[in-house]
């Protein structure tokens, strides 16, 4: 028997439905994907294997969604609700919002994978053409800062795909679990903080310091956001430059260079 087999013989044993529950869990252990209390949306989700995984690690003040075509049976020791349909048509985009409610979800999943034919070339773009239709997904899914994980085959198209679910996220990396078989090509995405940020570093842009940080910087927003500014004061207009932008929030610089950081150390700042 390989070693690989164990991971099936495990799965009957701790009653998991699938041996690809282990991949989650070693998924989990190398990204630190679930936090208690998290919305996760599990994509192509039967037989439930991973969703048994993400119940247990979010919890019961959790929630998880699978979406599948086929039947997923209910999973009785779980508070788990799944939805049978496409996931690329927006009626079950519909019934999936509202599942997860107005915050979106924390993590969107994805172990799907086509049918498969034999032949290289074809089983890896259809690979690659599931795992766009679950990115697509996820950035609509995904609350600001939310994490995606996704199966694809290696092959020529991976690299492209890669570098555009990379541009959305603040950390992109290729994840092989030691569940996987040996002779399989597959590969996991774990894409962390997602960037729903409306700038980007190197944006030149005019602001109104709207009000005082904690540490002292001025806060201004665009479209919401909040921009850390040091060394300008509540009421002050000028351009800056973004120096970084994560998830929720960026730092900027005056465009004119001359905040010297005194605001972080107290004073009124006007």
């Amino acid at each position: 028997m390989s070693g690989k087999d164990e991971y099936y013989n495990r799965s009957k044993q701790q009653g998991y439905r699938s041996r690809a529950s282990y991949k989650l869990k070693q998924i989990d252990e190398e990204s630190d994907l679930f936090e208690r209390g998290d919305t996760v949306v599990d994509l192509g989700a039967a037989p439930g294997g991973w969703l048994q995984v993400a119940a247990e690690e979010v919890g019961e003040s959790g929630t998880v969604v699978g979406v599948d075509l086929q039947r997923i049976d209910d999973l009785e020791e779980h508070d788990v609700e799944t939805i049978r349909g496409d996931m690329t048509e927006e009626r079950t985009r519909h019934y999936l919002r509202e599942a997860i409610g107005e915050h979106g979800a924390d993590v969107v999943l994805s172990d799907m994978a086509p049918n498969m034919t034999g032949e290289y070339a074809l089983d890896h773009a259809r690979s690659v053409h599931l795992a766009r239709q679950a990115f697509d997904v996820a950035e609509e899914l995904l609350a600001p800062g939310g994490d995606f994980v996704v199966k694809v085959f290696q092959g020529e198209d991976l690299d492209a795909f890669r570098e555009d679910v990379g541009k959305e996220f603040q950390y992109l990396r290729t994840v092989s679990p030691p569940a996987s078989r040996d002779s399989s090509s597959e590969v996991y995405l774990v894409a962390k903080g997602l960037n729903t940020a409306p700038v980007e570093a190197g944006d030149r842009l005019e602001v109104t310091v709207e009000e005082r940080g904690d540490e002292g910087d001025g806060i201004a927003y665009v479209q919401g956001y909040s921009v850390f500014v040091p060394g300008a004061g509540v009421g002050e207009t000028l351009t800056v430059v973004i120096d970084e932008a994560k998830p929720r929030f960026g730092f900027a610089e005056r465009a004119d260079g001359s905040g010297d950081g005194d605001a972080r150390d107290g004073g009124d700042g006007e």
